[in-house]
């Protein structure tokens, strides 16, 4: 008795081979992010990085140059994201809400900054633009007496603090810093503190 035929192979379709590659870049970024953030980039391994997306660590080098290109892919993505939420035209304390939104929805960005901090990784950084801060304190939503960049490094730190301190929040508030309960808490919170600083 003869067997069922076998079926003739099928060449993958020019969107299929793309998907492959894609796939990949994407479970190495995503693996990354929570590699980076847990350990930052000096005590993350490569060998972490592809057993946590379940792929050759090969890949890292292919698609990114090592792991200091997969490094450099996270910040460029970072940036993409934030323009698009980073908007001058809105009121202060919307935009620093839109932050802590951002933060909430996914701290790994804020812990990878804190990792770069304190391991001296950002230390050759360029001077931050403080143009935005100004303009918006002779519009009156900062107060005259107010330094903008002392403004600007508080609301990094109220906007971070959940994420990098999260043992705090559960000391001062009795809660989960990733409950609902406590992030609509700490977002009427922090709307307040910012209007309170407008002129």
């Amino acid at each position: 008795m003869q067997g069922t035929p076998k079926r003739p192979r099928r060449a993958p379709t020019p969107e299929e081979r793309k998907q492959c590659p894609e796939r990949s870049r994407r479970l190495l970024m995503e693996a990354a992010r929570d590699v980076f953030s847990e350990k930052g980039f000096a005590g993350a391994r490569v060998q972490d990085i592809a057993d946590r997306a379940g792929l050759n660590k090969q890949l890292i080098a292919y698609y990114f140059g090592g792991k200091e290109g997969l490094y450099q892919e996270l910040t460029r993505e970072w940036l993409a994201r934030e323009a698009t939420f980073n908007d001058p035209a809105v009121p202060f304390e919307e935009l620093v809400v839109r932050y802590l939104r951002e933060a909430f929805d996914d701290p790994r960005a804020i812990r990878l900054t804190v990792w770069r901090g304190l391991t001296g990784e950002a230390a050759d950084e360029h001077p931050e633009d403080l143009s935005d801060m100004r303009r918006r304190q002779a519009a009156g939503e900062l107060a005259d007496d107010l330094d903008p960049a002392a403004v600007l490094l508080m609301c990094y730190a109220v906007v971070s603090a959940p994420a990098t301190m999260p043992h705090a929040v559960r000391q001062i508030f009795g809660i989960e810093p990733d409950s609902p309960e406590f992030q609509e808490r700490w977002e009427e919170q922090l709307r307040r503190i910012v209007r309170h600083l407008a002129a």
